[in-house]
């Protein structure tokens, strides 16, 4: 029945199956497919039982899935609860048209419910009844493989981020150990075996001792499994960041390299749909007002009715330490601003922000590690930090352009206009009817946006979270043509793309909105907050943001989106429905009885601690290279490890030679207390059992041979090996002295009823050591002080026996499962 090979298949799916948990929140699904694994396990062991066709087999596995699954999920439509029937399956079909909704909806993780649990269950099962027929019925353990792979590369492809290593070596060790069981199946398959006196301790009718095959065989599996996880996590192109979080984009030499472009909108769809709706980041300041949006990414590239943004290449000039930010496009000096300060303080959770989020337009960062700036769009990032867990603080200027200014902004620069003009000329000829009938009767570039902001917070368009995002142009001519239906991302894509076939330069912003304002004045900003708007150009003004997106009433969803003062329209109409909240015209605090409001409270505390100093990520001044530190100390334990077990090997045959009390003896005082009886041996100090110091001596001076590449016979009289060494290293005078004690003391210690004197002998090693390293070049000299041959050996030693011991461990499981 291959039991050994059946239960081993199904563990190995099980393993496999953990590296399924980044697509779901929970651990739920986990035991429907324990109990999916082990039904279709005992189908096909059954199956096997008798002997039936390969076909059977699956057939068996997939019946028996089908049984557990009305079990599990659709037991009262079932006849007698177990029996599937036309209602039950149609049940069934109901709850996986709900689970594909669910993970079409939300991006992963998804949230549990019946029909994502049986989707799960599903594919577990599918799994575990294609591994047991390749591996056990049709003894294909090797493209077994390929159906285990496949629950790794599921949320490989649709999450950014790798799978834990440790779920990974989970599934492969599994995978390792379905390839050696089924070798211990093919191999006992070859017949009866023919014993002979090679076999130790072979009795009739059992099996040869194969335990060295069996090491040899987990040393290779345990060694591959090693490398598959080590390689990885060591090269940038594999792992994003590398062993420790050391390697990342870019030449670190010269500190430029390519900024690892990620896909904003796709970060954008997943933000918004986390049922969490967990917090970002937390942030103060001085406006008065609604604070302005956290921008991100500027995108600035229209392609395949998607919006990108340009590659470009980060230099060590573009560094922002300590000196303020390129002056922000298009901003003139007579447009009024106001100069915001705030503090931001990323939640430790979040992750992968390699770029910061900023109120437009930032005049300086105060954030310590390696950020630099894009100048023309203001964007700041990371080749190498994170902003995870970090505080920085931000001095923005504001824009309060009046509507005269915009309604007389004139034309924008050439390079403006040649780069955020763009569009397709199948795009241009299909939209611009469309854009000229809804900004019919304006006069200028700024009532074209404001017709063009009302017509999309028109009940025309309708805001839903479960529109898919567009993937060519067509999706966004169907949006603005056909269902006008969707959300942030298609209302800033179709708007921006509206402008720029009307001539107004116009770019997509990703980032978050303001967010919602706590009791204690500090603003939260959201998952739910994520939200992307248009940023259209006016000449002396600079970007500006529009807010085309509906209201979302009753839904999670950019509820705290605001329009800017000047975005409103002229009879004073907010121009989105989100919240019901505008932004209104700054205007100074009141001050009641001495006292300030809240805001200007607010405010006046941030003066006084700009005033006072830096922020705490300010004080601290370069970060610490914890990464790069930690690399360094593992390189320097690692390379240790060797010459650790050659000392303690030393200090170990050394003490092996002292009798209990004896260690205060020989040079120097012999106070009293414990800690003079632990002093350290000198080379003088006398042992108090001369053989055991002879048998010590003899073994440092073979391990220093040994250890500087000279030849050793171990089968060599301590006569004839003193021999050897001396003419190999033409020794004369004290040194040759030293070895004729050495060899003396060991001749006697093994053969004459009285040992030699050993007062000398830790001295004649060392005088010896000395020879035998001079004896040797330089490099020979190097390798044994830091990777001594016989340490090495010891710890060969030592692996082989935690093998033998994890082989023994095996077998008693094996015996245990047989019984």
């Amino acid at each position: 029945m291959k039991t050994r090979l059946t239960v081993t298949a199904a563990v190995a799916t099980l393993l496999s199956s953990i590296g399924l948990y980044p697509l779901f929140i929970g651990w739920g699904w986990f035991w429907p497919g324990l109990g999916a694994v082990a039904v279709v396990t005992a189908a096909g062991a059954l199956t096997r039982r008798f002997r039936l066709p390969a076909i059977f087999n699956l057939a068996g596995g997939l019946a028996a899935l089908n049984l557990y699954l009305t079990v599990v999920y659709t037991a009262p439509e079932a006849f007698l609860w177990v029996v599937p029937t036309p209602s039950s399956l149609a049940r069934l079909g109901s709850l996986m048209n709900d689970g594909w909704d669910t993970a079409n909806k939300y991006t992963a993780p998804v949230p549990l419910n019946d029909g994502v649990a049986l989707l799960a269950t599903l594919g577990v099962g599918l799994v575990a009844a294609t591994v047991d027929l390749l591996a056990v019925r049709l003894r294909r353990a090797a493209p077994a493989g390929l159906p285990l792979l496949a629950m790794y590369s599921v949320p490989a492809a649709v999450r950014e981020e790798s799978v834990s290593w440790i779920a990974f070596m989970l599934g492969a060790t599994g995978f390792m150990a379905l390839l050696v069981a089924d070798a211990r199946e093919q191999v006992s398959g070859w017949g009866r075996h023919v014993l002979s006196a090679r076999w130790s301790e072979a009795v009739p009718g059992e099996r040869p001792d194969s335990r060295a095959m069996a090491g040899a065989g987990r040393r290779v599996g345990m060694a591959a499994v090693a490398l598959a996880v080590l390689v990885p996590m060591a090269v940038p192109g594999i792992h994003p960041k590398g062993m420790f979080g050391l390697s990342g984009t870019g030449d670190r030499a010269s500190g430029s390299g390519t900024v690892r472009k990620p896909d904003p909108m796709v970060s954008l769809r997943r933000e918004l749909q986390r049922p969490d709706d967990s917090i970002v980041l937390t942030y103060r300041t001085n406006d008065p007002g609604q604070p302005d949006y956290l921008r991100l990414w500027a995108l600035d590239l229209f392609e395949s009715g998607q919006w990108t943004y340009s590659s470009f290449n980060g230099t060590p000039r573009d560094r922002i330490r300590d000196r303020d930010l390129p002056p922000a496009p298009g901003l003139a000096g007579d447009t009024p601003v106001r100069t915001v300060r705030t503090d931001i303080k990323v939640d430790r959770r979040a992750e992968g922000f390699e770029f910061l989020p900023l109120p437009y337009a930032p005049v300086r960062v105060g954030i310590a590690g390696d950020w630099r700036v894009h100048p023309a769009s203001l964007m700041v990032y990371s080749l190498r930090d994170v902003a995870d867990g970090r505080s920085y603080t931000v001095t923005s200027k504001r824009a309060e352009p009046t509507a005269a200014q915009l309604q007389a902004a004139g034309e924008a620069p050439a390079d403006i206009r040649g780069h955020y003009l763009a569009v397709s000329p199948e795009v241009q000829e299909s939209i611009l009817s469309l854009a000229l009938r809804h900004t019919r009767g304006a006069r200028n570039d700024y009532q074209r946006a404001l017709k063009l902001q009302e017509w999309f917070t028109s009940p025309a368009f309708t805001y839903s979270l479960t529109a898919q995002p567009p993937d060519s142009t067509n999706d966004l001519l169907d949006f603005l043509t056909e269902h006008r239906v969707g959300y942030c991302q298609q209302f800033a894509a179709a708007m921006a793309v509206l402008a720029r076939s009307l001539g107004i330069p116009a770019r997509v912003a990703a980032g978050y909105t303001a967010g919602s304002r706590d009791e204690n004045g500090t603003w939260v900003v959201r998952s739910r907050d994520a939200h992307a708007w248009p940023e259209l150009y006016f000449e002396g003004v600079g970007w500006l943001r529009f807010e085309p997106t509906p209201g979302a009433s009753g839904q999670a969803g950019q509820g705290t989106a605001t329009t800017p003062a000047y975005a409103e329209t002229a009879t004073g109409e907010t121009g989105a429905g989100q919240g019901g909240q505008a932004t209104s015209a700054p205007t100074a605090p009141a001050v009641t009885g001495g006292g300030a409001t809240p805001s200007a409270a607010a405010g006046h505390r941030l003066e006084e601690e700009e005033t006072a100093g830096a922020t705490p990520d300010q004080k601290k001044g370069p970060g610490v290279p914890v990464g790069w530190i930690g690399a360094l100390v593992l390189i320097l334990l690692i390379l240790a490890v060797p010459m650790g077990v050659r000392l303690a090997a030393r200090r170990r045959r050394w003490a092996q030679a002292v009798r209990p009390g004896a260690r205060g003896r020989g040079r120097g005082p012999a106070g009293p207390g414990p800690l003079r009886q632990r002093r350290t041996w000198r080379a003088a100090d006398p042992p108090a059992d001369p053989a055991e110091a002879a048998h010590a001596a003899w073994a440092e001076m073979r391990a220093d041979a040994i250890d500087h590449g000279l030849p050793w016979r171990s089968s060599d009289s301590p006569r004839a090996a003193a021999r050897h060494l001396g003419e190999l290293l033409e020794l004369a005078g004290p040194a040759s002295a030293a070895l004729d004690r050495i060899a003396r003391a060991e001749e006697r210690a093994r053969y004459a009823p009285v040992p030699a004197p050993a007062d000398t002998l830790r001295a004649d090693v060392a005088a010896v050591r000395t020879v035998i390293a001079e004896s040797v070049d330089r490099r020979t000299r190097l390798r044994a002080r830091l990777a001594p041959p016989t340490a090495m050996s010891a710890l060969r030693g030592a692996g082989s026996r935690a093998l033998e011991v994890f082989d023994r461990l095996v077998s008693r499981i094996g015996e245990l499962i047989r019984r």
